[in-house]
């Protein structure tokens, strides 16, 4: 399975540049927040796959303008080709928004969780917007990851830990990729491409 992972801001190359076909080779396009939903429409609607997506913290229009032909799997497990995906959406709460979460309400929407990751007996590929703590995060409360994420990673061991809010322009050193025990994190800031 080929996935197109994206984050943030949208790609030029899939947009203002896009080509016919460019698209095709995907089986699924998943979004760690912050895009616009018709950017959103547009992948979707180009690569003829299941677009998935989690908010960001700032994609409260989503609430009034939902991006079209998308599927949201905030708090839920959303199973493609035999592969469970988990999403948790939203960043650490540095303001006042609706998808900003303390650690706590973070690790309670976790908690409520637990069946349904008993039921599908873990998760292949963990998808958030905000990072995991010490894990391409920063200590400013607007960028600070979950350390709930970490513990979850530890306990469901999944193969893909995928998130944005991280922008690559924030630092010369942040990693697209890193690997956390068997779990490969993946900061999908624009795009990247995985295979599975």
């Amino acid at each position: 399975m080929k996935i197109l992972a994206i984050s943030d801001i949208e790609s030029k190359y899939f947009y203002d540049y896009y080509t016919h076909g460019k698209l095709s080779e995907f089986d699924l396009i998943i979004s760690c927040g912050d895009l616009s939903p018709s950017y959103l429409e547009f992948l979707v609607t180009m690569a003829r796959c299941p677009l998935l997506y989690v908010h960001g913290n700032h994609d409260e229009l989503y609430d009034t303008r939902p991006p079209e032909g998308c599927i949201c799997i905030d708090d839920q497990i959303y199973v493609h080709n035999g592969v469970r995906i988990l999403g948790l959406g939203g960043s650490h709460r540095y303001r006042d928004g609706k998808y900003m979460f303390s650690e706590g309400q973070m690790r309670r929407r976790i908690h409520r969780l637990c069946f349904a990751l008993l039921h599908h007996k873990g998760i292949d590929i963990l998808v958030t917007h905000a990072p995991a703590r010490h894990i391409n995060d920063f200590d400013s409360a607007s960028h600070c990851g979950f350390e709930c994420f970490n513990k979850l990673i530890e306990r469901c061991h999944p193969r893909y830990f995928i998130h944005g809010h991280i922008h690559k322009n924030y630092g010369v050193k942040i990693p697209q990729r890193t690997q956390l025990g068997g779990t490969t994190v993946i900061n999908a800031f624009e795009y990247c491409v995985i295979e599975i």
